[in-house]
């Protein structure tokens, strides 16, 4: 047998899948996974958009009203995976159907992959700033390559010791980030951030604000079945993950809207999302923080990726992981080249929560209303049975799912509402899926809600 078959099997055999499991977790070690995971310097620099645009102090606000109404999304919805046993793409097909759950698979991929990018890009400038600082050699591009190169190799051989390392490195993250407070507060008092003028010229407004933070809590629901599936009750999957995460992303946000609020009040150019614009008051220790973080977190997205393509249909043969995990890992690597896509960050976030926030409205509805609170061991099933609807599709939740995303770009772009996009487009979303549904649910039977790890033909324990 060749090195690449040996190399295959073993990955075969130790890669996740998509089927049920049995989760142990407790509800600090919840709260601990959600607190180390969304840590990162992308949700640090996202605070860096929002000041001087905004006021600083509503800024503060808005990143704790949008996080909490985010985490609520979040929260539900992982909710889901602790009661099923199930990630969140498999549960999509309760209301898309087991064929058109591929929708949303699809999207979730191309999102993961523009995560991969942006990521790539930050710990590639990271390590530019490292190497110039002490060499003069300096080329972007060229160490955002060689950081995702080592993204794919540890994605494919080191994911679960990243993993393992994750909480650490958080509290080392929160050590750093404990200082940055220290440093801009005793440099410059409280009240002189709050007087920092608004730019409005900047193009940021509080209604925007709010919609870029809900739409991070957005985006990481999409891991948020994954994560809470391990949860060992429906109580420490949902305390644990809105705890952990409510924290993780207030801490971070605020953190990067102080930053940026540091250098404009030392008179320094306020870049948003530049690492190297907070990098250099802060010193290079923030620096070895933002790659090392960014390497973490980039290695489980691309992983995340390959999983989610290789399980994206049940019961049916899969896809070889390790020659999807090298394609994928191709791509990622060509496309970390493009940094124009740091210049639309906020764009990207928003077009995430325009398509994800009608998802999760259809999920929500659908499995809590029309099933019920419960999904029956048919969503494991490749053909047929109840979530089969018409040749595998559920054609009602996808037109939803695309009324709800355009009602989102509709309220971003052209008929924006004193509460934002996300918010009015979930709600139309919730209400026209459970209008749609109203004959479904009332030929669906109450079943008990049980993890469906009992009803698999091989259930997964985790420990």
């Amino acid at each position: 047998m060749s090195l690449y078959s040996r190399l295959e099997q073993y990955l075969e055999e130790h890669s996740d899948d998509a089927g049920p499991v049995r989760g142990t977790l407790s509800l600090p070690r919840i709260g601990m996974i959600w607190l180390a995971a969304n840590l990162v310097v992308t949700t640090l620099l996202t605070g860096t958009l929002f000041v001087p645009g905004v006021d600083y102090g509503l800024v503060i606000v808005l990143i704790i009203v949008g996080t909490l109404v985010g985490a609520a999304v979040l929260v539900t919805v992982g909710n889901i995976g602790t009661r099923t046993g199930l990630p969140t793409m498999a549960l999509t097909r309760g209301p898309f159907g087991t064929r058109g759950s591929l929708l949303p698979v699809a999207a979730n991929v191309i999102i993961l992959m523009g995560w991969s990018w942006v990521q790539a890009m930050l710990a590639g400038i990271a390590l530019d700033f490292l190497v110039a600082s002490v060499t003069g050699f300096s080329s972007p591009v060229m160490f955002a390559v060689l950081c995702q190169t080592l993204v794919v190799i540890l994605a494919i051989f080191g994911h679960t010791g990243i993993a393992r390392v994750e909480p650490w490195l958080a509290v080392l993250i929160l050590g750093i980030m404990a200082y940055i407070f220290v440093v801009a507060f005793t440099t410059y008092a409280p009240s002189e951030y709050l007087g920092i003028p608004a730019d409005p010229s900047l193009g940021y407004t509080p209604i925007l604000v709010l919609d870029v933070v809900i739409a991070t809590a957005i985006s990481w629901t999409v891991l948020s079945a994954d994560f809470n599936r391990f949860a060992k009750s429906s109580r420490a999957g949902m305390i644990g993950s809105g705890i952990g995460y409510t924290l993780s992303t207030v801490i971070s946000m605020a953190i990067g809207a102080t930053a940026i609020g540091y250098v404009v009040l030392s008179g320094g150019e306020a870049i948003p999302f530049d690492p190297v614009t907070i990098v250099e008051p802060f010193g290079a220790p923030l620096a070895v923080v933002i790659f090392l973080s960014v390497m973490a977190t980039n290695t489980m997205v691309v992983y995340g990726m390959v999983t989610t393509i290789v399980n994206a249909v049940p019961g049916r043969a899969k896809l070889k992981f390790l020659p999807t995990a090298l394609i994928v890992g191709i791509i990622s690597i060509i496309g970390s080249t493009w940094f124009g896509l740091l210049n639309q960050f906020t764009t990207f976030l928003v077009t995430i929560g325009a398509l994800f926030a009608p998802v999760f409205a259809i999920m929500i509805a659908d499995y809590y209303i029309v099933k019920r609170g419960a999904y029956t061991a048919d969503i494991l099933k490749a053909r047929e049975g109840r979530y089969w609807y018409l040749a595998g599709v559920n054609w009602a939740a996808v037109v939803v799912w695309a009324i709800g995303a355009v009602a989102a770009y509709v309220f971003t772009y052209t008929l924006p509402t004193p509460v934002g996009a996300t918010i009015p487009a979930f709600v139309i979303t919730f209400v026209l899926y459970l209008l749609v549904s109203l004959r479904e649910r009332s030929s669906t039977r109450a079943e008990p809600s049980t993890n469906l790890a009992d009803a698999a033909p091989e259930a997964v324990p985790h420990a």
